[in-house]
């Protein structure tokens, strides 16, 4: 079964040179043709012909010609093209029409966008599982690890449909996209896919996880928490292993690993295997190719351009949107450890479109990336520069150093004895860990982690004040925002409504907090 199995997977992954000897020169090669590819396939559109797709196919210089009549924008500059495609119409700015929409509203803002997904960017994604199903393969598993079951929590896939669009969490989408050949294999079963309560669907899978032999499972870390402990708790486990016994792999996305992993590890009874992925609403953008590797792969050949944008002030603005005339490179010209924002183009109609995650490259060879936050989820109220990045290897640390779970936290720049300080909400159930102390060694290890952060602390960032709230008070605050389940997350820099949504909700279930600085 697996060896068949096996080979049906590789007829799925049939560019298995992209896994074998990759370079960077084969990956520059793969984005001049796919740009290209991108170009011809749209260039009858409506986008392609008010953008003069024809004649910049005709340059001498085709990324050239693109970068100058292409203009670069977020989700604004692309509305009005997709909502024509949205109500129904043909040919905007990917061929034929488009019977999908992810509904996204990222972490931040209060209104769904719609980003829409083609059936050439589900054919894409599949494939780019497939491929990191190959790399996975490339470890010590046992070789029936294919023929047993895999576990993805993901959005419901009873879609909205409007008449025209069918719309919904990118995951259900995909999820109802699954190839024939993996359905056997892949739980939960439909009728628990199709779930959109939140509580019944994960209620659902409790009940029925001691019927399945799971070996791999993928979703956001705070829902697969949850799942675990929920599964625990109910049949009266000493650990997950004790129900799955085979689970050897974890593919997690959607937000950093670091806060959830210490909590995550206290639920198994054996160490498993971590692989990261980038699935983001607009594409599969990376994977976890290596074990050993300390980021992801850009997913090339597979239906996207990259661009990037360096993360400074000269190309955004205090409120992380981009300048007008900001500088932007192709992958030829991006170096190690320079923070960029991204900028993709896709078989989904996406043109030049930043989709406003900023990543860092941690090897250009292979050219693995890291995410590091999102261009308006940084923290400079005085010129500390703080990403989430530096966030979550903070709240890592202190998580190891403490010796407890500590799986959610937002930060927000506060007024402060006439200066400024950074408010700090942390989850911690372990009524031994003394705010105090916690507040001092996290104010430190940020010093470390950032050079600007530890100027500030001597100038004008006066204070860091901790509040240690229980674990459930962030679900439970997702939950009445109808914020719950698929791959929403706590944002973990909130902007000002938002924030003041967050103390509310504190001061109606605690009470004014008690906080350490």
């Amino acid at each position: 079964m697996a060896i068949n199995l096996l080979s049906q997977l590789l007829a799925q992954g049939r560019e298995l040179r992209d896994l074998v000897g990759f370079n960077r020169r084969k990956a520059l090669r793969f984005q001049e043709s796919q740009l290209k590819k991108l170009l011809y396939n749209a260039r009858k559109t409506a986008f392609g012909q008010a953008h003069g797709f024809e004649e910049i196919l005709l340059a001498g210089d085709v990324y050239a010609a693109f970068a100058a009549r292409v203009p670069a924008g977020d989700y604004s500059a692309m509305y009005p093209w997709w909502q024509r495609a949205y109500n129904g119409e043909k040919d905007v700015t990917w061929p034929g029409q488009v019977k999908f929409f992810a509904m996204s509203s990222g972490t931040t803002e209060a209104a769904s966008k719609y980003i829409p997904v083609t059936r050439d960017m589900i054919k894409s994604i599949n494939r780019t599982s497939a491929r990191q199903v190959m790399s996975i393969l490339k470890t010590d598993l046992p070789k029936d690890y294919l023929a047993k079951q895999h576990l993805m929590i993901g959005g419901s896939t009873d879609l909205n449909f409007n008449g025209t669009v069918w719309s919904g969490d990118l995951s259900g989408i995909t999820t109802s996209h699954i190839p024939v050949w993996f359905q056997r294999f892949s739980k939960p079963g439909n009728e628990i896919k199709k779930q959109r309560d939140w509580h019944e669907k994960l209620s659902l899978i409790v009940n029925e996880a001691p019927k399945w032999d799971i070996v791999m499972i993928a979703g956001v870390p705070a829902w697969i928490k949850m799942l675990f402990e929920m599964i625990i708790k109910q049949h009266h486990l000493n650990s997950i292993h004790d129900i799955w016994p085979n689970l050897s792999v974890y593919v997690h996305g959607g937000v950093a690993l670091e806060p959830y992993r210490k909590g995550l590890d206290r639920l198994m009874g054996k160490p498993i295997m971590y692989f990261e992925t980038y699935l983001a609403s607009e594409g599969f953008l990376a994977y976890q190719s290596r074990i050993d590797s300390g980021g992801m792969r850009l997913n090339f050949r597979n239906g996207i351009f990259y661009e990037f944008v360096p993360f400074n002030r000269d190309n955004f603005n205090e409120n992380g949107e981009m300048l007008p005339k900001a500088q932007i490179v192709s992958l030829a010209d991006v170096s190690l450890d320079t923070p960029y924002a991204i900028l993709i183009t896709t078989c989904s109609g996406a043109w030049r479109y930043l989709i406003g995650d900023t990543i860092r490259f941690t090897d250009l060879e292979q050219c693995e990336i890291k995410i590091t936050g999102r261009t308006k989820h940084f923290l400079s109220i005085c010129g500390e520069h703080l990403s989430v990045d530096n966030m979550n290897q903070a709240i890592a640390r202190l998580s190891e150093e403490f010796d407890a779970p500590l799986p959610e936290f937002t930060v927000k720049g506060i007024p402060y004895q006439g200066f400024f300080a950074h408010q700090w909400h942390i989850a911690c159930d372990d009524p031994e860990v003394e705010t105090e102390a916690l507040s001092r060694r996290l104010d430190e290890l940020l010093c470390e982690l950032n050079d600007d952060y530890a100027i500030e602390r001597r100038h004008a960032l006066k204070g860091i004040v901790v509040n240690l709230v229980p674990s459930n008070t962030f679900i439970d605050w997702m939950e009445q925002r109808g914020k719950l389940g698929s791959q929403n997350k706590v944002p973990r820099v909130m902007p000002d409504a938002l924030y003041q949504s967050w103390l509310d909700y504190l001061d109606q279930r605690h009470g004014k907090p008690v906080a350490h600085g």
